[in-house]
C-alpha cells in the first residue's frame, strides 16, 4: 500500500481527470507537505495498493561448466550437476490495473481493504490480496511507468542487455536424451520490470530507489539430441575412458625414438605382438602372422586357406577334419565360439541387418562369459577411410555395451590398413 505514488504516471490524474490523487510538493518552495499536521497533502488524497504483470522474452548465450563428469569407478557418468552464467537482452512489457471494466478507479477498493486492516501485521497479508482480488477485474489495462523512448524499444516492449547465472542437474536417460532440473537468475540494469521505481520518501516528492530489478525461473525439461549425426553434449563424457580402454591391453609398450625390426615383417618391435614372424609371411598392423580361417596355421604354411570352424582343429599343413554329424557325437562344450559374423557399412552408422547380427554376437557372448572378440576394419590408406573405420568400431562396441549389455574389456577393437574389404568389419574370437 502506498500514498506517495504521485510520480508515478500509471495511478496520478492524467488530462481526463481520472485517476488517483496523490501528495504533490510546490513548485514555488522547497516545503514538502506533511500527512502529520500542518497543510493538507491534497483535497482528493488517495492510496493504491500497487499491482503489475509484466510478460518478459529473453536471449542469451551461456557457457556450462560441469562439475562431476571425471569418474573414476565407472566409464560413464549418469548424472551431471552443471553451472553456468552468459550475456543476452530481454525485452518486457509491464502493465497495471488500476482501473475497472467501466474506467473507474478502484480508490474507494483501495480505502475500504486500507480501512479493515489497519494493524498492518503480515499475518493480515493474505486477508488484503483476497479482498483487493474480490474486487478487482484482471485486465491490467494501464501501460505502468517506462521509460517510454528513452531506451531501445521492439514493438511496445524495452529493450535492456542482461546477465544470468544458471545452476542445473541433468539425468542422462539414453545416448539421445536427458532430463534436466535448472534454475537461472537474470540480472537487468532496470528498476522498471515491476512498473515502480520510486521509494515512499520524502513524502510528496519521492525519489529513486538505488536497487534494479531481477527475476529468476525455475525449470525442469527434456532435452533430445535431433538427427542422424547428433551426439551428446560433451559433459557426458569421461576423460578417462581412453584410459579405460587400454587398461585391459596387457601389451601396451611405451614407444622409443627408433624402430628395430628384428624379424623384418615391417612392423617396429616395440609394437610387434609376434617378434619371430617366419620370413615371407605377410601380418597385420600388429605384426601378427596373418591367418584367414583363425585355426592356428599361418597362411603362409596354410595348405587350407579356409577351414570350415566345425572342421578345425586342424592338422600341421592347416588342413581340417571335419566331424560327424552331430546325432552321432556328443557336443563339444566350454569352448568360446569363433563362428561370428562379418559386418557390411554403407556408411558409419548401424543397419538393422548389423544390430541383428550383433545380437547374435552378444548372445553367445553371454552364453561363454569367459570369452572375449575383437573387431577389426580393414580402412584404405587415406585419413577419411581410416576415420570411418574407427566410428565403425566405435558404433558396434557402444551397441554391444550400452544395448547388449557385454562387458567393454571382453572387446577389442583393430584398424588394420589394407587388410580386407574397406567396408566390411570382422567380429573374431579372441
Amino acid at each position: 500500500m502506498s500514498e506517495n505514488f504521485g510520480k508515478n504516471p500509471a495511478w496520478k490524474k492524467g488530462a481526463t481527470g481520472v485517476g488517483y490523487g496523490a501528495p504533490y510538493r510546490t513548485m514555488a518552495g522547497p516545503v514538502i507537505y506533511s500527512r502529520d499536521g500542518g497543510n493538507t497533502v491534497s483535497p482528493t488524497q488517495d492510496i493504491v495498493y500497487y499491482n503489475y504483470k509484466t510478460k518478459v522474452q529473453d536471449l542469451g548465450l551461456q557457457g556450462i561448466v560441469t562439475l562431476n563428469n571425471i569418474r573414476f569407478h565407472k566409464q560413464k557418468t549418469g548424472i551431471v550437476i552443471y553451472g553456468g552464467a552468459g550475456v543476452g537482452a530481454t525485452i518486457y512489457k509491464t502493465m497495471v490495473n488500476a482501473y475497472d471494466a467501466g474506467g473507474n478507479t478502484y480508490a474507494a477498493l483501495f480505502r475500504k481493504v486500507y480501512n479493515d486492516h489497519t494493524s498492518g501485521v503480515h499475518k493480515d497479508r493474505k486477508a488484503v490480496l483476497d479482498a483487493l482480488k474480490a474486487g478487482m477485474d484482471n485486465t491490467y489495462e494501464t501501460d505502468a511507468d517506462n521509460h517510454n523512448k528513452r531506451r531501445p524499444l521492439i514493438g511496445n516492449s524495452t529493450l535492456k542487455p542482461s546477465g544470468t547465472v544458471l545452476m542445473g542437474v541433468a539425468v542422462r536417460l539414453g545416448k539421445r536424451i536427458n532430463l534436466s532440473i535448472e534454475d537461472r537468475w537474470t540480472f537487468v540494469k532496470d528498476d522498471l520490470l515491476d512498473g515502480q521505481r520510486y521509494q515512499e520518501h520524502a513524502y510528496g516528492d519521492a525519489v529513486l530507489t538505488r536497487d534494479f530489478d531481477s527475476y529468476n525461473m525455475l525449470s525442469a525439461g527434456i532435452n533430445v539430441n535431433l538427427g542422424a549425426k547428433s551426439t551428446e553434449p560433451l559433459w557426458w563424457l569421461n576423460p578417462l575412458d581412453y584410459a579405460y580402454d587400454e587398461f585391459p591391453n596387457k601389451k601396451v609398450k611405451i614407444p622409443t625414438n627408433n624402430c628395430p625390426d628384428a624379424d623384418g615383417d615391417g612392423v617396429c618391435d616395440h609394437l610387434d605382438n609376434e617378434p619371430n614372424t617366419p620370413a615371407g609371411c605377410p601380418v597385420d598392423t600388429h605384426g601378427v602372422t596373418k591367418d584367414t580361417d583363425g585355426d592356428g596355421v599361418p597362411d603362409c604354411k596354410d595348405k587350407q586357406l579356409i577351414t570350415p570352424t566345425e572342421c578345425q582343429p586342424v592338422d600341421a599343413d592347416g588342413i581340417g577334419k571335419c566331424p560327424e554329424p552331430a546325432c552321432c557325437t556328443t557336443k563339444v562344450t566350454g569352448t568360446c565360439p569363433c563362428d561370428y559374423p562379418s559386418l557390411s557399412f554403407k556408411g558409419t552408422s548401424l543397419s538393422a541387418d548389423n544390430k541383428a547380427m550383433l545380437a547374435t554376437v552378444a548372445a553367445k557372448m553371454k552364453s561363454h562369459p569367459d570369452c572375449s572378440i575383437n573387431v577389426i576394419g580393414y580402412p584404405e590408406t587415406s585419413k577419411a577411410s581410416q576415420s570411418n573405420c574407427q566410428k565403425r568400431l566405435e558404433a558396434i562396441k557402444n551397441y554391444l555395451v550400452e544395448t547388449a549389455g557385454i562387458s567393454a574389456d571382453r572387446i577389442t577393437t583393430n584398424c588394420e590398413v589394407g587388410g580386407g574389404d574397406s567396408n566390411t568389419v570382422d567380429v573374431k574370437c579372441n
